[in-house]
């Protein structure tokens, strides 16, 4: 696994690379671009796009056979791919005068060069409580079937990394047959045959075009990587068993987690999109992938990767969610694993469900006692030979290598670690290379303490020698310990799996946090999901850690992020697809964002790990997700594509700017909002800089019983008064439509030191509460 992968797979604290342009030299300077055309400029002279695109390309140059063959394809043309449905235009290999030249076309609207984007469970169904009856039940919807059985005929296209197609997870006894309307196929490789798929995993399909140009067309030539859709990494083997694997009897990591494990949608189909490679993935792969997508059917694309753009009309991951979303198909993507930062988000295009990382209720604890009889619980998946009950020397920071404290490659000094517990402080590098750095210097043992930016998060990894990871307030004593005591020692434990731990859930400190800056008037997250310590389905290709020298294998990996959160909605959202096949992306997106909680398991509000205080919407957005609760919302914010279409034209975009997402050629800005907060959004996200009084209105779906009466309830900061008119909503149909109008006043005398602020608006009747979280600004963002 390469270390931009592993650093964002297994070390929660790294930083998510935001959407970072490949600017590594190539022979003659030929990169990847993608092309953004106006699509319906195409000639009548051109049957296809295609061969407008190819033409395109043939006229900048009299030759192109030299760039393809670097670029390792065996073509007429320097094109990669086109795309027809996720974006319109293609991508090429192309110098960057050829570039710039196709900017000065009049039916070009935009030369982007290629990016690179990162790659951001036996448990989690009992704690979000699914896991009885085969999943969710509501005797009142679809005339009392089970809409797990119904998601059979639900589709989750999962871009990632590729599939291990063998797991028990993707089993398929049971299930009927593949639906009729899918158009999707299992392609072919040196390590893959169609035949692997089955009527669970019904499609496997890879884009490496990209790839191949960012490698200088070496891949074709060394092989790093089978060409195939085929998971060499583990990452898209978990995420797609997550959202959808079948029940497998007696999973476990090397004993840690054992139990059953399945995915959040036990019956529904998956199709795999190998997008990311070694070196990362590809915006012009994760197009050609999301096009596939959309044109092969599924019904919801499960995406954890991303960065970002300040602009939606350049960010190719917003681009091509739009045209899904209003293809019926809902897009959850993860936030990002940039946290405890401010501001870290990635995916925050309002019609993207963007999700956070949260704990579980089941912890894997592990026990540092040291030479002063001082004992310290942390957590590790430690599974080999103990250290037995001696107590062995302790170092922190003692090599010549000023490093040493953070236990990077090369930095330990073998004469002072040999046989001893060696200290190392997270950061940097990957969690897992630390304990493999420990071990090859010599070390027995290796106490991780997090730094202050992780603060109280404990992120558990299956070590290749003993290894317990403590706290930032328990890191600190130790630290102390070690520099002060003359023979400093200590004595590593194990204690296995514990259920019920209190409190849960926690937010990750891991997890990317607002406010939203592309388009703050939209709250981001939208929700939180377990993310943590996450059993799912593994690749055999490689150990658990990841690590070349990792030689051990396993069925199941345990593994964290909000790649690991993501597809735990993408499979909820799939249920709520098949127990109401009629309700919209948002629609589906509303319901979990309204009924989500934010009380832990000791009915106190949730915490933030970053540094044990209360969290707040910027960081778990509307709560954390209940798909029981879910099913039923009671009431739902809809919107249209023409709703997100009156939002990009209240931004400050040109129109072509607007096309390029949209991808209508007539379309116009006939109907914009006055404020893009007016957006028919489940959440709020109110502003005053020099305002005083801000004003949105919203539109509620009855989705409940026919005759329903919701009365409102406001928490909020005393520095703001809510009026609500009406105060009570009433129903006497289901699909009535009612609306209502906040006005939020920022009192006189606020102080102005004052920043932000958070409340509530909840619609309720009896015990259904549609909850809406608020957050509120006074000044600038980032000031």
């Amino acid at each position: 696994m390469a270390p931009s992968f592993f650093l964002l797979l297994f070390l929660a604290g790294s930083l998510l690379s935001q959407c970072l342009s490949f600017s590594a030299a190539e022979p003659n300077n030929v990169k990847t671009y993608i092309v953004h055309m106006k699509h319906h400029d195409k000639p009548s002279s051109f049957a296809t796009h295609h061969d407008w695109y190819a033409a395109s390309l043939r006229s900048l140059t009299t030759s192109t056979t030299e760039a393809d063959d670097r670029a390792g394809h065996d073509s007429s043309s320097p094109l990669l791919y086109t795309y027809t449905d996720a974006y319109h235009g293609f991508a090429a290999s192309l110098t960057p005068d050829q570039a710039e030249s196709l900017r000065r076309s009049d039916s070009v609207l935009g030369v982007y060069e290629d990016t690179v984007y990162s790659l951001h469970t036996t448990r989690t169904p009992e704690f979000l409580g699914i896991s009885k009856d085969l999943g969710l039940w509501d005797p009142r919807s679809d005339q009392g079937q089970n809409p797990v059985r119904a998601a059979g005929d639900v589709i989750i296209g999962v871009l990632d990394t590729g599939v291990w197609p063998e797991s028990k997870s993707f089993d398929d006894t049971g299930m009927a047959a593949i639906p009729a309307r899918w158009r999707g196929e299992c392609e072919a490789g040196p390590d893959f045959s169609p035949k692997l798929c089955n009527r669970k995993l019904i499609g496997a399909r890879y884009f490496s075009k990209g790839y191949h140009m960012a490698t200088g067309g070496s891949f074709l030539k060394k092989p790093k990587e089978a060409e195939s859709p085929r998971d060499q990494d583990g990452h898209g083997t978990h995420t797609a068993s997550t959202a959808a694997g079948s029940l497998v009897a007696n999973a476990s990591l090397l004993g840690y987690a054992s139990g059953t494990a399945r995915g959040m949608a036990t019956h529904a189909r998956v199709a795999s999109y190998k997008v990311c490679w070694k070196t990362g993935c590809f915006g012009s792969d994760i197009l050609a992938g999301m096009d596939r997508a959309i044109a092969d059917g599924v019904d919801v694309l499960s995406m954890s990767l991303g960065g970002g753009s300040a602009q939606y009309y350049r960010d190719t991951i917003a681009i091509g969610a739009f045209t899904a979303m209003e293809r019926g198909i809902l897009v959850s993507c993860s936030a990002g694993n940039s946290g405890p930062a401010r501001a870290s988000l990635a995916n925050v295009a309002p019609w993207i469900m963007t999700v956070g990382a949260g704990t579980l209720d089941r912890d894997f604890p592990a026990y540092v006692v040291l030479g002063d009889k001082s004992r310290f619980t942390g957590v590790s998946l430690y599974s080999g030979p103990g250290m037995g009950d001696k107590a062995v020397g302790l170092v922190y920071s003692k090599g010549s290598n000023s490093s040493s404290n953070l236990c990077l490659p090369g930095s330990l000094d073998h004469d002072q670690v040999k046989g001893k517990v060696v200290l190392c402080d997270r950061g940097v590098n990957a969690r897992v290379e630390k304990g493999a750095v420990v071990r090859d210097a010599g070390g027995v043992g290796m106490i991780m303490a997090n730094l202050a930016a992780n603060g109280e998060e404990l992120v558990a990894d299956s070590h290749l020698l003993p290894a317990v990871a403590v706290g930032w307030k328990m890191g600190d004593q130790i630290r102390k310990y070690a520099t002060s005591n003359p023979n400093p020692t200590a004595v590593l434990s194990f204690g296995g799996t514990v259920l019920n731990v209190r409190p849960s859930p926690v937010v990750a400190a891991f997890s990317s946090r607002g406010p939203n800056l592309v388009t703050p008037q939209i709250l981001k997250p939208d929700v939180i999901g377990p993310g943590v310590n996450i059993l799912a389905a593994w690749s055999e290709a490689l150990g658990p850690t990841g690590l070349d020298k990792d030689t051990r294998k396993t069925q199941f990996n345990i593994m964290s992020g909000t790649s690991m959160s993501c597809p735990h909605i993408s499979g909820l959202a799939a249920l709520l697809k098949a127990a109401h096949p009629n309700w919209s992306p948002s629609a589906i997106k509303s319901a979990l964002m309204t009924t989500a909680y934010v009380i832990d398991n000791t009915q106190s509000p949730l915490r933030d790990a970053a540094g044990g205080a209360f969290s707040t919407p910027w960081v778990h957005g509307s709560g954390h997700v209940d798909p029981q609760k879910a099913l039923s919302p009671g009431l739902v914010y809809d919107a249209s594509a023409d709703d997100y279409v009156a939002f990009l034209c209240s931004l400050d975009y040109s129109l072509e700017h607007i096309k390029a997402i949209v991808k209508r050629p007539e379309m116009n800005c006939s109907r914009k909002f006055s404020d893009p907060g007016q957006l028919n959004y489940p959440s709020f996200s109110v502003l005053f800089g020099d305002k005083r009084v801000v004003r949105y209105t919203r539109e509620v779906t009855n989705v409940g019983p026919a005759a329903s009466i919701y009365n409102v309830t406001v928490t909020g900061p005393s520095t703001v008064a809510v009026n609500i008119k009406p105060k009570r909503l009433v129903f006497t149909k289901v699909g009535q439509k009612q609306r209502y109008t906040v006005t939020f006043l920022s009192k006189k005398g606020t102080s102005p030191t004052t920043r932000s602020g958070f409340g509530s608006i909840t619609w309720s009747k009896a015990q259904i509460q549609v909850r809406s979280p608020v957050a509120y600004s006074w000044t600038q963002l980032m000031s």
